[in-house]
């Protein structure tokens, strides 16, 4: 039986492995708080979603959303901001 050399497991796989599944901040319900585990890219977007304190580690909270659903506010660092659903989606977290 051959054995691979090299381990060629993506990240997603190696943290469903450890028992936990990757989200997006969009997916979150209302309520519920998560941890940052990645802002993936290096576009303007990626980076200014950084510098608004949106980074790796960082605990968020889903405090609503608008009534059609977008954009969602949420509290990070003690602060609140809104996001348009598509900008969340490029923040990963871990629930």
């Amino acid at each position: 039986m051959l054995r691979p050399i090299l381990n060629m497991t993506t990240r997603d796989e190696g943290a469903a492995a450890r028992g936990f599944r990757l989200n997006s901040l969009e997916q979150i319900p209302v309520g519920r708080t998560a941890r940052i585990t990645d802002v993936p890219g290096a576009d303007e977007l990626s980076l200014r979603l950084l510098e608004m304190g949106l980074t790796p580690g960082t605990g968020v909270t889903i405090v609503g959303t608008a009534p059609l659903g977008d954009p969602l506010e949420v509290e990070v660092r003690g602060y609140r901001l809104s996001l348009r659903r598509r900008e969340a989606a490029l923040v990963n977290v871990a629930p």
